[in-house]
């Protein structure tokens, strides 16, 4: 495959590619908000830059773990999309527009059903407008997931999917070693506060499957999936949760042009995460980056202005009609650039 991003000289390292747009974000575009009602009597929320009309292309941006509206990538995106003539629209995940979801369950890298319900509505409202859909990090993985699950009955025209843990427990072992703890950290902090707060709250307090004292001792993933998620959402355990959930073994299912990125030095990964030839579909472009960190990707300008990579590349790959080619190995190509 053809290499199409090369980070410059003071940006090599993935924690610098990791850490700094984090640090160093663009100016937030101004949104409006919609609550959608959910039928299981929960609430997600949706951010739109603008007003979408019928007919006009609308791209659904789906963001990572804890991560929303605010998210670097997000806020980027979304002033893209603008130039673009996209309508554009952010789809929270419960619980993470800035107000608690209603219910004991919250959201987890393989819950398809909310972006199902979030896209069938848009597709509802907008007959006419084909919908496209980028997605980040865990966002990324519930949306190769969407893709391979739903296939053919898609409601995408194009998606992009950005630094998935397309295989959650090699990713939660990675996150245990290294610099790479420190993400696990800042995270798991968050993820505890929500939970406190839910079994704080009077009418959810008896269905929280841990107590406060318990919550404390959960400082990885795999022991916060194991003893939160996985029951919460359903699950035998952490070990049932990650292989119904992760996005991997999807890849080989979807017949709607997706474009999946990862980097080679991005620190929430390993090489678990990589598909081989055999796992991907015909319709699926794969880009392996030997560099970018975890859904970074600085492509040039300097450290307090970066220039990046993602957001031309996502806008690139939506309005190309054929941008892959098959090689006599059976391997895809980048015919652009």
């Amino acid at each position: 495959m053809k290499t199409l991003f090369t980070p410059p000289w003071w940006a090599a390292s993935p924690h610098v590619q990791t850490i700094l747009p984090f640090l160093f974000k663009v100016a937030k575009p101004i949104t409006f908000r919609q609550r959608q009602e959910l039928p299981d009597g929960d609430f997600v929320d949706l951010d739109w830059l603008g007003q979408a009309q019928n007919g006009q292309p609308i791209l659904v941006i789906i963001h990572g773990l804890e991560g929303n509206t605010e998210s670097h990538y997000v806020r980027r995106m979304l002033i893209e999309a603008k130039k673009a003539k996209l309508a554009a629209v952010v789809h929270h995940h419960r619980g993470c527009s800035g107000e608690p979801n209603r219910l004991a369950r919250s959201y987890h890298s393989g819950d398809v059903n909310d972006l199902a319900y979030t896209l069938g509505q848009l597709k509802h409202y907008y007959p006419d407008s084909p919908l496209y859909a980028v997605g980040y990090s865990l966002g990324g993985n519930v949306l190769a997931k969407y893709q391979g699950s739903t296939q053919q009955n898609s409601l995408l025209e194009r998606a992009v999917v950005v630094s998935a843990p397309l295989t959650l427990g090699a990713c939660a072992k990675r996150l245990e070693s290294g610099f790479s703890t420190l993400y696990q950290r800042f995270l798991i902090k968050r993820l505890q506060q929500k939970m406190l707060d839910k079994i704080n709250t009077t009418d959810l307090t008896e269905q929280m499957p841990i107590t406060k004292e318990q919550l404390k001792m959960l400082n990885t993933f795999y022991l916060f999936d194991d003893k939160v998620t996985a029951p919460l959402h359903g699950f035998t355990d952490v070990n049932d949760y990650y292989q119904q959930a992760s996005g991997l073994g999807y890849l080989q299912y979807i017949t709607k042009p997706t474009l999946v990125i990862h980097a080679q030095d991005d620190p929430f990964m390993t090489a678990e995460v990589i598909p081989t030839q055999d796992q991907l579909s015909p319709m699926v472009e794969y880009e392996l980056h030997e560099f970018g960190g975890h859904v970074g990707f600085i492509a040039g300008g300097w450290p307090w202005k970066p220039h990046f990579y993602l957001e031309q590349r996502v806008i690139e790959f939506i309005f190309s009609e054929e941008n892959t080619l098959t090689e006599p190995d059976g391997s895809s190509s980048s015919l652009s650039h």
